[in-house]
């Protein structure tokens, strides 16, 4: 089964990450399994030069896979961008949800996390939260948006509200429905 993705969008300095980190385990605390995507418009390296999985990729492997008790880690060689579909398919079946941060052009649900420190203005504007799928607002600040606004730390009530969303968790903890 192929989870459902949401992605936590929001202009550079804004608390995405910041605010995941609060997000994760208030899903997991409603009993959802929940992975999580980095975009990274750039090129980036997680491996290191002279390691054993760095030896084996310059040699040749296409894909590298790093296995211990604790962790597994790939290091894949793609001819693109994996789209977010190819990556919840491939990587994360086995999870309910797969927050991914940035992502903004992609047709998933948005949250935008929004500090008046870090802009004058939210990325999704009243004229587009429609076809940006726009479901919450995180911030600091009263936005004129049409959908629910939370706090930067009210982390728990977004949590329920993905819950009631997608997963059919009704207020008093109880599932309805669970895909």
């Amino acid at each position: 089964m192929t989870p459902h993705i949401l992605c936590i969008v929001g202009k550079k300095r804004s608390g995405k990450t910041t605010f995941m980190e609060k997000l994760l385990p208030e899903l997991q605390k409603l009993g959802l399994s929940v992975g999580a995507v980095k975009h990274d418009a750039h090129s980036f390296e997680i491996d290191h030069e002279g390691k054993d999985s760095w030896r084996l990729k310059q040699a040749g492997a296409e894909t590298v896979v790093v296995s211990s008790p604790e962790r597994v880690a790939m290091i894949r060689t793609v001819k693109q961008e994996q789209t977010l579909e190819e990556l919840a398919e491939d990587l994360f079946r086995d999870q309910d949800l797969v927050l991914a941060e940035g992502y903004f052009n992609s047709q998933h649900p948005k949250i935008e996390v929004y500090r008046r420190e870090a802009h004058d203005r939210p990325l999704c504007d009243r004229g587009n939260q429609g076809e940006r799928k726009l479901i919450a607002m995180v911030t600091d600040r009263g936005v004129d948006a049409d959908v629910p606004k939370f706090g930067l730390d009210d982390a728990h009530e977004v949590a329920a509200h993905v819950a009631r969303k997608y997963f059919g968790w009704v207020n008093s903890g109880m599932w309805a429905t669970h895909d």
